[in-house]
């Protein structure tokens, strides 16, 4: 499934995580995202708490923009993105001898 970034600018300050998982927020979210085949990764936000960046994984754009509006989230751009992690990168170039790992 490709794995999407969503950009937001929040027209006024967002509240808090904690005050939106109390008031079940992340519950009608996650409902919402479903029904559009889409599952939201994790979030970052600014300082401000005004932007934020969300990965989510879902069948396409249209799917992410059909989650975040019935979840009345805005959205300025959405952008497949891949994974590149380099804790788990895997070279696929043999070492040459005498260098590389020692035993």
């Amino acid at each position: 499934m490709p794995r999407y970034l969503i950009e937001r600018t929040f027209p006024e300050v967002t509240a808090s995580v904690a005050q939106a998982a109390r008031a079940g927020h992340f519950s009608a979210l996650i409902g919402a995202n479903a029904r559009e085949g889409v599952t939201w990764v994790h979030s970052y936000f600014a300082p401000e708490r005004q932007r934020s960046w969300c990965i989510c994984d879902g069948p396409s754009p249209e799917a992410i923009r059909a989650a975040a509006k019935a979840n009345g989230w805005p959205v300025d751009r959405v952008t497949e993105v891949q994974v590149l992690d380099p804790y788990f990168l895997r070279w696929h170039k043999k070492p040459v001898e005498g260098q590389g790992a020692s035993s």
